[in-house]
């Protein structure tokens, strides 16, 4: 895997929507300073994490908290997410690291798991306030603003990575993508045994790939694989999310409330989007989506959630009164 994406990161292709008539030429997952490579992936994800600090920032301040626990809550965070990103990518992807454990800590190498951090973060928040001794849901309000505002940036590695998109489309949002430039499975190149090997007794998702690949666009010499631009989706979607929940602050009926709207809506929209993808990990050797699994979990739960704490919100201002 990690000699695979050592290739891509010299190769500059260009991606092109022609639903939309834009055409992104000579795109690449790195620039170099000083000759040091710096991937645009783990730039975008940086620049992700600084934004999403600020708003949960601004958010503390305009509801009335001292933001100062944010900035420490953040640097912590980020530490403890980009660890559970890989232990959960780890896990449900053992088998590329089973013939050599040692790849496990190459997090250069690629593989990380959004899921897991969001765990991360969300754990690394309530034993921080306890420590704190910090209001737990009114802090998980402010910080899940950030959380998503990092999201919306942090997708848009995927697209300099050329990785989490989706299936076979040719519809108006279809995104064209070299061939040689993503993995392996998706290549019309690569011996339909691989990908019959790699997704065995996963019929759905060995269907969407093959779909993909019996089904490329030539242009100019160069083969394209036709995709839906799932990480595009995923941001939009999220920035539709964060503003829902910006406004929401302003009227919310407990502490709490804009945190659950942030699992359930995450979790809505990442059920539907995790459909689309092609590069899903799966609950071990099962046919089953873990992260889509995991979506339904969380609007079940935070559906559930939120219909007992309003019941309990509302009865205590009645008890008030």
């Amino acid at each position: 895997m990690a000699q695979w994406l050592a290739l891509l990161a010299e190769t500059k292709t260009d991606i092109i929507f022609p639903g939309l008539g834009i055409t992104l030429r000579h795109v690449g997952r790195f620039f170099q300073v000083f000759g040091y490579r710096i991937a645009y992936y783990g730039l975008v994800i940086g620049i992700g994490m600084v934004l999403g600090y600020l708003v949960a920032d601004r958010v503390a301040k305009k509801t009335g908290q001292n933001p100062d626990p944010y900035l420490d809550f953040t640097l912590i965070a980020i530490i403890i997410s980009v660890i559970c990103a890989r232990i959960y990518y780890v896990v449900f992807n053992w088998k590329l690291f089973a013939d050599d454990p040692w790849e496990v800590f190459n997090i250069r190498g690629g593989g990380l798991a959004i899921y897991g951090g969001v765990i991360g973060g969300i754990l690394t928040a309530v034993i921080f306030t306890k420590i704190r001794k910090l209001p737990r849901m009114l802090f998980l309000d402010t910080a899940v603003c950030g959380l998503i505002t990092g999201q919306i940036i942090g997708r848009w590695g995927n697209f300099f990575n050329r990785e989490a998109f989706g299936t076979y489309t040719n519809g108006k949002f279809a995104m064209l993508v070299d061939a040689t430039a993503v993995n392996n499975y998706c290549n019309p190149n690569t011996p339909s045994s691989i990908v019959e090997n790699a997704y065995a007794g996963k019929e759905k998702a060995m269907a969407a790939i093959m779909e993909i690949r019996n089904n490329p666009v030539v242009r100019n010499g160069v083969t394209y694989i036709s995709v839906h631009p799932t990480f595009l989706y995923e941001s939009l979607w999220n920035l539709v999310l964060l503003i829902l929940m910006l406004l929401r602050t302003k009227h919310k009926k407990f502490d709490g409330e804009i945190f659950l709207l942030y699992l359930f809506g995450y979790g809505l929209g990442r059920f539907w989007i995790e459909g689309l993808r092609t590069d899903q990990l799966f609950l071990f050797n099962t046919p089953i989506a873990v992260s889509q699994l995991l979506s339904a979990l969380l609007m079940v739960g935070a559906g559930a959630a939120y219909i007992w704490m309003r019941r309990n919100a509302a009865k205590k201002r009645s008890e008030a009164k």
